[in-house]
């Protein structure tokens, strides 16, 4: 095992060193992953078809959803496992990682079954309609019904990876899916090839996932002995310690995910009332603003083990210093990226269609939805925090406040005061309020932490 090596990583290496060796993989993994998401927008788009584009928007929240059994076995596990890193508990780290793998592959299969079982009644939830019923259908059964399974094992199994700091192969992992999505987009799109359309872009997105899962398998098996990742059935318990560890942790970030589907859903049944080009506006401007959410995200996620190892080992004062740094650095980047996103919104989405209407509207909502960035970036790290150290309980207070008190309420409130276009407001509205409360939570969080003294036994905090 490489022990001295994950070691001095999380123990020894100065904290800016740490933090880059673990974020920049994990950010660079998310903005290819952003480029992945744009592929299917972009090549759609250049169809000029807004049925088509409008298919792609509709059926987001569907694969928003695969996210909270990402999050489940994906969060859940890596946190466990790195809290048990920190306390040298080998054994908890391999059964975590059998647990994780097998609950996800479980799971992502029971999704496609249930998804085709409900598959009517969904559509409708979803807000298709009789133009987008055959394009959004065509994108669901590849996304969905063939491909859930892969995508779930994808993104969990990179989390397992990464949890013990190999964060540079979980995200070529990661990325590799991503970047042959983006080959195999025009290919299946486009009139000049396969002329699939929507479904095309799916078909792409099934096979992508396919073969990032192939990657993380083979890696394993080169990495036999030398990483505490463990996918073998034999490792694959269903303890008290295990289960209740990482569903401590997973079930209130799957929840979160859940929270965010419910608003995504909201706001695209707002938008669907205003036709088909509000809609593909909507979704344009969606996806752009996912370059700077996705940074903020990558960093928290990238981060997480080296708290989680901290907290798990006991180290309270280099996990504050590790978050106070991650802080400085997010809320700079996130600033510059809110503003040049705001002062070049129309030019980015013209990029994806050629639609004055379309848009002229989608540089508006932009312009909306790029405020709350900033903000957010807060939000994701005290969220970090909580899952890092077990604390659940205090994500799930989070997510609740977020999108059940603050976000969904705003949308409504807006729509009603600025139709269509206040929609983009409604996150930039809660996730001030949400800064707030994180920087009150976090400070009292750490002293709470500073005035216990038997960290070293404890492997999660409530």
């Amino acid at each position: 095992m490489e022990d001295k090596k994950k070691e001095q990583l999380f123990e020894i290496a100065p904290i800016p060193q740490a933090v880059m060796t673990l974020a920049i993989p994990t950010i660079l993994s998310s903005l290819v992953m952003v480029l992945y998401n744009l592929a299917d927008t972009y090549f759609v788009g250049m169809l000029n078809d807004p049925v088509q584009n409008a298919a792609v928007t509709l059926a987001a929240p569907v694969l928003l959803a695969f996210n909270a059994i990402n999050n489940l076995f994906g969060v859940g596990s890596s946190s466990m496992m790195s809290r048990a890193l920190g306390r040298k508990d080998y054994e908890t780290v391999r059964r975590s990682s059998a647990f994780g793998f097998y609950g996800a592959l479980t799971c992502g299969v029971l999704f496609s079954l249930a998804f085709i079982l409900l598959w009517d009644p969904a559509l409708r939830l979803l807000g298709v309609d009789a133009d987008t019923a055959q394009a959004t259908g065509g994108y669901l059964f590849w996304t969905v019904v063939c491909g859930a399974a892969p995508a779930i094992l994808n993104v969990v199994m990179a989390n397992l990876v990464r949890s013990e700091g190999a964060a540079f192969h979980a995200s070529v992992g990661t990325m590799s899916g991503c970047l042959l999505n983006i080959v195999l987009d025009p290919i299946f799109i486009m009139p000049w090839g396969l002329g699939m359309g929507a479904a095309g872009a799916g078909l792409a997105t099934f096979l992508s996932n396919c073969a990032a899962c192939l990657y993380f398998f083979a890696l394993l098996f080169i990495r036999r002995g030398r990483t505490y990742v463990c996918v073998n059935p034999r490792a694959f318990r269903l303890s008290r310690e295990i289960v209740a560890g990482v569903c401590g942790v997973g079930i209130p970030a799957a929840i979160q995910n859940l929270l965010n589907v419910t608003g995504m859903t909201v706001l695209n049944n707002f938008t669907s009332g205003y036709g088909s080009a509000a809609v593909a506006a909507m979704g344009i401007a969606q996806r752009i603003n996912m370059v700077s959410l996705y940074i903020a995200l990558g960093l928290s996620q990238g981060v997480m083990p080296l708290l989680s190892y901290n907290f798990g080992s006991g180290n309270i004062r280099r996990l504050k210093e590790t978050l106070l740094f991650c802080l400085k650095l997010s809320v700079s980047v996130m600033i510059l990226s809110s503003a040049g996103c705001f002062l070049g919104a129309e030019r980015l989405v013209s990029l994806f269609m050629e639609n004055g209407e379309i848009v002229a509207l989608g540089g508006s909502l932009l312009q909306g939805m790029c405020l709350a960035i900033p903000f957010l970036c807060v939000d994701f790290l005290a969220v970090g925090v909580f899952q890092a150290c077990g604390m659940g309980r205090r994500a799930l207070v989070f997510a609740i406040l977020r999108k059940v008190v603050l976000e969904i309420p705003a949308l409504v409130v807006w729509n009603t005061v600025l139709p269509l276009y206040g929609l983009s407001y409604a996150q930039a509205t809660a996730e001030v309020v949400m800064t707030v409360l994180a920087a009150f939570t976090l400070r009292k969080l750490f002293q709470e932490l500073e005035s216990q003294k038997h960290f070293q036994n404890k492997g999660t905090f409530c």
